[in-house]
């Protein structure tokens, strides 16, 4: 017969001092001669350590009430506290916070509203620059905004006073465990099954891709859907602002950005690593999202023999992506004319996603294909060559050939 648990209490009576008792003890431990148990050094002690450092509290514990204590021990000290469960839970895709009791989580269609106690906005900050210091930066009212990547992937934007009105807005973006294929999108009612055979030729024939849309619209995953369909014998590098890409693919190298210490060195930023990838004999170069000057950089290494490029982009659909690249280069110092010559000789295809309502739930879906084009006046068009609701409209519905159709099938199918 196990001992009698002991309960920790509810959030806010009993449980802190606890949790501080327990954080002590792995401090302690982790500063010892060698690294704590069920941890090694550099690492986050798992499970084991904190269930050791509990029982050490001194706690009476049955086998039932260890373990659930030690989870929330772990996600309190280590995670995202109360916000654990949702970034542990399968299809999360995103977990917000404007206040304590103002809590919204994504599950892949739509937001929904979660009931999750935070305490005040003391806490919700108190929350928000643990995670900002998991993710190796700083919170303050100095530095009152924080982009940063936790160490399971989970890539967090916060925000606190005086640039929120109290305590803390916290934007948390899980990264997905699961790759998805283009089957897989196509069963899912992403990319209609009349396209699959035309994204499957842009690859094979290394159509250089630019794929756009807002933000939480997919883009990613569809990357990383295609980067799955090229060959196996060819190398790509990945360029990121965060890591988020994890293609299905056997040979991928990945190149993540660095920002600058407190003192403003060591960063290096997109536009330098485009330009190592080149260095790095690489059949594709891929860049997780342009969303500044490195957008010359990718211009000119797809105007240098190094076709089947792809690229993210914020837009809000095909016909003005030129004015989006136009404005990113325009920080780079490029003119209209410089862009459009680039773009056209380095870009064939944009594949367009946006958000839509089918039957009540919020679904992503691959909307438009564009073909690049320039004019005789030399100005960057991209024509739209197919679009698709989504399935919004009366069933039987599908895709519907646009203007440029005929060329982009005769090309690339």
């Amino acid at each position: 017969m196990s001992p009698r648990a002991t309960s920790p209490g509810p959030p806010g009576r009993g449980r802190e001092p606890l949790l501080d008792g327990v954080r002590d003890r792995l401090v302690r431990a982790a500063a010892g001669p060698g690294p704590g148990p069920g941890a090694t050094a550099g690492e986050t002690p798992d499970d084991t350590a904190v269930a050791d450092a509990l029982r050490a509290s001194g706690r009476v514990l049955g086998s039932t009430a260890l373990r659930e204590l030690t989870r929330t021990a772990h996600a309190e000290i280590f995670g995202a506290g109360p916000l654990q469960r949702f970034l542990d839970e399968p299809g999360v895709t995103d977990v917000l916070v404007n206040g304590p009791d103002d809590v919204w989580v994504d599950r892949g269609a739509g937001l929904e509203r979660a009931d999750v106690p935070l305490g005040g906005p003391d806490a919700v900050r108190a929350l928000a620059v643990r995670l900002a210091a998991a993710g190796g930066q700083r919170l303050d009212d100095a530095a009152p905004v924080v982009d940063a990547r936790l160490p399971d992937g989970t890539r967090l934007h916060a925000v606190v006073a005086p640039v929120c009105a109290a305590g803390a807005v916290i934007s948390l973006r899980v990264l997905r465990t699961r790759t998805f294929g283009i089957a897989d999108l196509v069963a899912g009612g992403t990319v209609p099954p009349a396209w699959e055979r035309l994204l499957r030729g842009l690859v094979a024939r290394r159509a250089s891709v630019l794929v756009s849309g807002g933000t939480g619209t997919g883009k990613t995953t569809l990357l990383a859907a295609l980067l799955a369909l090229v060959p196996p014998d060819e190398r790509i590098v990945c360029v990121e602002e965060a890591r988020e890409l994890d293609p299905d693919h056997p040979h991928v190298v990945p190149l993540t950005a660095r920002r600058p210490n407190v003192e403003g060195a060591g960063g290096v930023d997109l536009a330098d690593l485009v330009r190592a990838a080149l260095r790095m004999r690489p059949d594709r170069i891929v860049l997780g999202e342009c969303r500044g000057a490195e957008v010359r950089e990718v211009l000119m290494a797809l105007n240098t023999g190094h076709e089947g490029g792809l690229a993210t982009i914020h837009a809000n659909d095909v016909e003005v992506v030129p004015a989006r690249l136009e404005a990113l280069a325009a920080l780079a110092g490029m003119d209209r004319a410089a862009v459009a010559a680039q773009a056209v000789g380095g870009l064939d295809v944009v594949l367009h996603l946006r958000r839509v309502r089918v039957e009540g739930t919020t679904r992503r879906v691959l909307a438009r294909i564009g073909v690049v084009r320039g004019d005789e006046r030399g100005g960057l068009h991209v024509d739209v060559a197919a679009s698709w609701d989504g399935g919004t409209a009366p069933e039987g519905s599908g895709p519907e050939p646009g203007p440029a159709w005929g060329e982009l099938v005769g090309r690339w199918s």
